[in-house]
């Protein structure tokens, strides 16, 4: 893929959560499903639940944090501890660095690194109605973070590197920031079966999670490659159902599934 493309592809995300941020009803989970506005709480919670958080867990984050986005709860896999240090790949509104700001305390802070200038609006304005005090948003692309080298004890991300047209440079950046021993722990869409020329070149649904999905052979590669150890990739069947309503007319799910990937950074 050349720069060209990269940057079609990084503006059409750009863009397209961009308008999620600013009107929260345009979208209800990743694809192109529209949302209906009235049902919009209710339809949010029912999906954050479906990937994997728990009704406690919800009544922790600030409104407005969920925007019915990910493919799974990155969180619940992280075996955060206080005090530790969390960065957030992606982070959105900032929904799951709020539930890692809970989880390592005031002894510990999050960072949350996102592209899109509104949905890092949002994320500010969450934290501040929220009085969240170790959390902190930045600026900045996946595949060119701007953090500090063997500073993160934890990297988590919900389903968003698969809309990087450059996957093993955002696995080598997350190498590059955290710890000797550091861990890797994201939730986000794999490929079962190849995609269909229509489905891969669709640029909506690269932006909705699906087009720019790798599979986990690829995924596995990427992580080896770029020097992590202890590799773990959980497909999980149950999100078909799920995968399913983001674009009913199309059958996503027969080619994707929601996975956990663990890595872990050499000590």
């Amino acid at each position: 893929m050349d720069k060209n493309q990269q940057d079609e592809i990084r503006t059409s995300v750009r863009q397209h959560y961009g308008s999620i941020a600013q009107a929260p009803s345009s979208g209800c989970g990743c694809g192109t499903s529209p949302c209906c506005e009235s049902e919009q709480p209710t339809l949010f919670t029912d999906y954050a639940e479906k990937i994997g958080y728990s009704p406690d867990e919800l009544l922790q984050i600030p409104e407005g944090s969920n925007l019915g986005l990910g493919c799974g709860n990155p969180t619940a896999i992280a075996s955060l501890r206080p005090g530790e240090a969390v960065l957030d790949l992606g982070s959105g509104a900032g929904f799951d660095c709020f539930l890692a700001a809970k989880q390592v305390g005031e002894d510990g802070f999050v960072i949350g690194v996102d592209m899109t200038p509104e949905m890092l609006s949002k994320a500010r304005q969450n934290a501040a109605k929220g009085a969240f005090t170790n959390v902190e948003f930045r600026l900045g692309e996946i595949e060119h973070l701007p953090v500090g080298d063997a500073s993160i004890d934890v990297t988590i991300s919900n389903c968003v590197i698969n809309l990087s047209p450059d996957k093993k440079k955002v696995f080598a950046e997350a190498f590059r920031v955290l710890k000797p021993g550091g861990r890797l722990a994201v939730s986000d869409i794999i490929t079962t079966a190849d995609l269909p020329d229509h489905i891969r070149n669709d640029l909506a649904l690269y932006a909705g999670c699906v087009s720019g999905a790798a599979s986990l052979n690829e995924i596995e590669s990427f992580l080896r490659q770029v020097g992590f150890e202890h590799i773990r990739i959980t497909p999980k069947e149950s999100s078909r159902e799920f995968i399913r309503e983001w674009a009913p007319e199309l059958g996503i799910e027969r080619f994707t599934v929601s996975a956990n990937i663990e890595a872990v950074k050499p000590k």
